[in-house]
């Protein structure tokens, strides 16, 4: 079955499309894929994962299709840049 394996910096954002068998799962094509080679920065034990902007598990069974993400940290949480976009629109 054919899925996909994404992950995105600012600067650069790669989609690798790849063959796998039934039994594979998110870590296993992460691992086929060869993506960590190109963004070592990527620590499997603290990205999170998901399909399709859905979190799951490393061990989650793939289907047919699948687009498995790699999520990298924020820069700044989401409460913090809405409080600094309101202090700048305030002055």
């Amino acid at each position: 079955m054919i899925v996909e394996v994404a992950y995105a910096r600012p600067d650069k954002q790669l989609i690798i499309a790849l063959q796998v068998t039934q039994a594979c799962n998110v870590e296993q094509a992460i691992e086929l894929s060869g993506i960590i080679t190109q963004f070592p920065e990527i620590d499997l034990s603290k990205n999170k994962v998901g399909i399709f902007s859905q979190i799951c598990l490393l061990s989650t069974q793939l289907q047919e299709n699948d687009r498995v993400e790699i999520y990298r940290s924020l820069a700044i949480e989401p409460m913090e840049a809405r409080r600094q976009r309101a202090i700048k629109q305030s002055r």
